[in-house]
């Protein structure tokens, strides 16, 4: 697992939890997680392998690490296409059991971590988020106006991911980047890692700068298609600026699909034509979700009830695992704003 990279394993196979145990430890020792934090770390991971490993039909285990202002931490998002659970609260009691065991993981999963969240449909699935920190976020200075989750995985077969993402935050306003290196592997990753880098260099410029300066500065590479977003709370607004095929939309509360965001054909380092702003309303309550061309157009959030009112990382979850291509890297990033209480 390289630094910084997410880490996703197939719970194929019993040995495969003892795998991602000792995987997510050490994840956690690098992020300075202490000898007791280490251990529920430890406890959280077993747990949730040993359930997708039960009950799950292609399950997957994804790692990823946190960072909230000074805070570290480790997010477990366990992702399966199994029967779902038709009462989830009461698979958080302890001793209750679909599969003869004591029954006393998600109960565990649930005492041992900062935050956890379900989402669960009968013959389609459970995907499922657990959150564990260092210190808690709120300790550590957080202040960024949104709250965000993202998966980011590379074409199967290869060891990094040809897209990457990116978000800055200041003044109340924030940018975030989506870039998709062409190809795939480690070519199209020094690209998309290249437009992320000059994205935070240049983020004082805009969206139509950072896509300019981008241009520039791609020119030796791949090349990559790549959006802007930037979002300001107290103007109501999103201002976007595409290049290439990174979709983009906004879901108002209560919708499915939402509206589509605006880029223009090409690619960011060869040829541009057109680096335009587009400037959409705002709601209270609303999604941004951005992603590579990884992910199919076809997704809706009202296919399942309650989703998205819930952590914008187990929503990208979700539409991973619903609407992945499984021919490309794929990036799902899923933002919104936190309530004034959250801040």
């Amino acid at each position: 697992m390289l630094p910084g990279e997410p880490l996703a394993l197939a719970i194929d196979d019993a040995s495969k939890v003892g795998e991602a145990r000792r995987a997510a430890v050490a994840l956690a020792r690098r992020l300075g997680f202490d000898e007791t934090k280490r251990g529920h770390v430890a406890i959280v991971v077993t747990e949730v392998a040993t359930n997708l490993f039960k009950h799950a039909v292609g399950g997957e285990l994804i790692l990823q690490e946190l960072e909230a202002g000074q805070a570290r931490g480790l997010e477990i998002l366990a992702i399966d296409r199994g029967p779902g659970m038709a009462d989830i609260g009461r698979c958080f009691v302890d001793g209750f059991s679909t599969a003869g065991s004591p029954g006393n993981g998600l109960g565990a999963i649930s005492r041992l971590s900062s935050s956890v969240e379900i989402d669960s449909v009968l013959g389609v699935g459970t995907v499922s988020s657990a959150r564990l920190w260092d210190v808690a976020p709120t300790q550590a200075g957080r202040s960024d106006p949104l709250e965000w989750g993202a998966v980011n995985l590379p074409f199967p077969g290869e060891e990094v991911s040809g897209d990457a993402w990116g978000i800055a935050a200041d003044s109340g306003q924030t940018l975030i980047v989506v870039a998709d290196g062409l190809g795939h592997g480690p070519h199209a990753a020094e690209a998309s890692r290249a437009a992320v880098r000059e994205f935070h260099a240049s983020a004082a410029l805009g969206p139509v700068g950072i896509l300019g300066a981008a241009h520039a500065a791609l020119r030796g590479t791949r090349g990559v298609a790549m959006a802007v977003a930037r979002l300001d709370p107290n103007r109501r607004e999103i201002v976007y600026c595409g290049v290439g095929n990174i979709a983009g939309a906004i879901v108002k509360p209560g919708e499915g699909r939402g509206q589509s965001l605006v880029s223009h054909n090409g690619t960011v380092g060869h040829t541009v034509r057109k680096i335009q702003e587009f400037v959409y309303p705002w709601e209270e309550g609303s999604l941004l979700i951005m992603h590579s061309d990884g992910l199919a157009t076809h997704w809706r959030l009202d296919r399942h009830a309650g989703l998205a009112r819930k952590h914008p990382s187990l929503i990208a979850g979700v539409l991973y695992r619903d609407s992945a291509r499984g021919r490309d890297d794929v990036t799902v990033l899923v933002a919104r704003e936190r309530s004034a209480c959250d801040r």
